[in-house]
């Protein structure tokens, strides 16, 4: 994947080096096409990653800039995002913004304005459009060959302690930076089903905290939806032991069912017959992250649509608002243009 090795690398910045920011700055070098510099505002956080990756970090984006990258990751909290990206594309970066791309609605229209203007990549790191699997399973929905979708069923969850041990001290805390699972972990699942079948048009959502200990946001959601002509059902937690993510699209010709524990894609066209399958050898939990940013930087070199655009993301921020306006009491929500949600009609 990627372009010419030969060609020049690209100056990237890194915002934000906490779990995912030193991430991103791992798999960005080891796609060997950037060389990178990063923000951090811990002082002893900047110390350590800048030793480990043998790269600069500096306390302020201002210093950063200094150097004059030519794209960035932004990996601050959630509702950083916007204002952060905001002054990176006034400085003229092409960015990658980690998801969710917000978590209200406020300065979108100036970025996105701003992303325009300038002609600027702009896309949202919504990872599982890097996963080959879900590719494919896009690939055959597209050609046609099961016909018309009519219902997703997606099941996932994760002992979320296992993953990120330092949950009760981090963004996850608080939904107004993006914490719980529905901005957390479910905005991954729904963005998929988008990408698959198209936006989620309305919806209803339960979700409440269940298990994790030492915060209060929830860690269970079941949500219904309708996307289309597709009726979908989308069921989370992160508290249960087993890893898992089985996501199935019923057609009216056929089943297609992607199960990402067992690096598993099937399909059964026929009752009694047997289940056909694509496989593919365990991902490194690096590997995904270094297929994206390698899409990120030839997707920057090529002038071509981002995996995942701001209007993608944009989509699967008014998912996540609607829902989360559910789950507190507000039944049914008719996802709106910009606003996000609205009543239904009586």
């Amino acid at each position: 994947m990627g372009s010419d090795m030969t060609a020049p690398k690209h100056k990237l910045l890194i915002v934000g080096v906490g779990s995912i920011g030193e991430r991103h700055l791992r798999c960005f070098q080891a796609t060997g096409r950037a060389d990178a510099v990063f923000v951090e505002i811990n002082d002893s956080l900047r110390q350590t990653i800048a030793e480990r990756y043998s790269v600069p970090g500096f306390k302020s984006l201002d210093e950063a800039l200094a150097t004059n990258p030519t794209a960035a990751v932004v990996c601050a909290p959630a509702h950083l995002h916007i204002p952060i990206s905001t002054t990176l594309a006034e400085r003229g970066l092409h960015l990658l913004i980690e998801k969710p791309l917000s978590t209200s609605f406020d300065g979108i229209d100036r970025l996105q304005t701003l992303v325009a203007e300038k002609r600027l990549t702009a896309g949202v790191a919504y990872v599982y459009r890097s996963h080959p699997l879900l590719t494919s399973m896009r690939t055959m929905l597209q050609d046609g060959r099961f016909g018309r979708p009519v219902e997703l069923i997606a099941v996932s969850g994760q002992h979320f302690p296992t993953y990120r041990p330092a949950y009760r001290q981090i963004y996850y805390t608080d939904r107004s930076t993006g914490g719980g699972a529905i901005q957390d972990a479910l905005t991954h699942v729904i963005n998929s089903g988008e990408w698959l079948l198209g936006p989620v048009e309305r919806l209803v959502a339960d979700a409440a905290h269940q298990v994790l200990e030492g915060v209060s946001v929830e860690d269970t959601v079941h949500l219904l939806a309708r996307q289309g002509g597709v009726m979908a059902s989308y069921s989370l937690n992160q508290h249960q032991a087993p890893n898992e993510f089985t996501l199935t699209i019923v057609c009216e010709r056929g089943t297609i069912r992607w199960e990402s524990h067992l690096n598993r894609l099937s399909w059964l066209t026929a009752p009694g017959a047997d289940w056909q399958e694509e496989r593919i050898a365990p991902l490194e939990r690096d590997t995904l992250f270094v297929r994206q940013a390698d899409q990120f930087l030839t997707t920057i070199e090529q002038r071509t649509p981002p995996a995942c655009s701001l209007e993608d993301g944009l989509q699967t921020l008014r998912v996540n608002l609607a829902a989360l306006a559910s789950a507190d009491g507000g039944g049914w929500q008719i996802l709106g243009e910009r606003q996000g949600v609205s009543p239904p009609s009586p």
